[in-house]
């Protein structure tokens, strides 16, 4: 049996981290813990998961890997901790608000020889290994545009205090269909050029953002990663890609698979019922098996910076009003 734990809760990820880990054979989900200011959301957490709500020191001293789902500003702090006593890391998404800090983050794991992963669960999307596997065969041709969008609603709470999140929607929206590009591709990005702005919300963050990209292949890529749909949408939003070749283009929804339903009782109004691959459990799988065959996960730290130095360079785009080379915030 391998054991796990969850440093932090603060991320709505936890519940389903958590419910993929007591879903694994062999993986063993046994407690939970938090700062100290927030216990009481930590400990109510421990007993909907059915397990020990534990001091930091002690939940590091039981489990082989963690996983990290605090709030952005944190995550340095949480890894560090973790690394110092030797235990595998799943990070929450983005690796960390700034370059800086990753890279903190990166070579803390690396001095200590624990592996580090992020969790951007996209590459265990169905819809999008179809489409890696029909790069792979070349049945697009070369590649010469993309177009994504990771759009949803606003999460509130920790997501709109810059100082917890470091930013808005580009900081909690860029870097999934970034990753997906990234392993479809194997190209990073360039340049970024970045219009920003808060159109639908009363908060000190962006709420909206258009990302016009040049991979370094040369490939043009844009991304809206924008807080844009209401309260009231039939779900939290949706991520989608798509790839033009000069042999064809292929369009990629990673939650298509769904059903509408609609309730008159209980939680009325309209409803999208998720069916297909989980891809939540995907990663968690992927994590249990580095963890037990002592590997790098899917997504390693050190891939994850580079995604950073792209929001980096986003946000100073933005306010710059001209392209920055990511390079020069790498």
């Amino acid at each position: 049996m391998t054991d796990f734990g969850i440093l932090s809760v603060e991320h709505g990820h936890a519940d389903a981290y958590a419910s993929a880990l007591t879903d694994i054979d062999g993986a063993d989900l046994v407690g939970v813990a938090g700062a100290e200011e927030r216990d009481e959301a930590t400990a109510e957490a421990a007993e909907e998961y059915g397990v020990d709500h534990l001091a930091p020191d002690d939940l590091l001293s039981r489990a082989d890997g963690v996983l990290v789902c605090s709030a952005n500003a944190a995550h340095r702090e949480w890894v560090e901790m973790a690394a110092e006593a030797g235990v595998d890391v799943l990070c929450e998404k983005p690796l960390a608000p700034t370059v800086a800090d990753a890279e903190a983050i990166v070579d803390a794991c690396d001095d200590a020889g624990v592996q580090l992963g992020v969790a951007l669960p996209l590459r265990f999307s169905q819809p999008l290994v179809n489409a890696h596997d029909a790069l792979e065969v070349g049945q697009l041709g070369d590649l010469k545009f993309l177009s994504g969008t990771n759009r949803g609603q606003m999460p509130g709470g920790w997501f709109a205090d810059p100082d917890r999140s470091g930013g808005g929607a580009v900081m909690d929206h860029t870097v999934h269909v970034l990753d997906a590009v990234r392993w479809l591709t194997g190209a990073d990005v360039a340049e970024v050029y970045a219009e920003t702005g808060t159109r639908f919300h009363d908060i000190p963050v962006e709420d909206v953002n258009l990302l016009s990209m040049e991979l370094t292949d040369g490939t043009q890529f844009t991304l809206d990663g924008s807080w844009s749909k209401p309260d009231e949408y039939d779900t939290w939003g949706g991520a989608t890609l798509k790839l033009v070749g000069d042999d064809g283009v292929l369009e990629v929804d990673c939650f298509d698979q769904t059903i509408k339903q609609t309730r008159d009782s209980g939680d009325p109004g309209v409803h999208q019922v998720f069916w297909g691959p989980d891809a939540n459990r995907g990663l968690i799988e992927d994590f249990v098996a580095a963890v037990r065959e002592d590997r790098p996960p899917a997504k390693t730290g050190a891939h994850a910076v580079h995604d950073v130095a792209v929001i980096e360079a986003a946000y100073e785009s933005a306010e710059r009003g001209e392209p920055v080379d990511v390079n020069e915030v790498a």
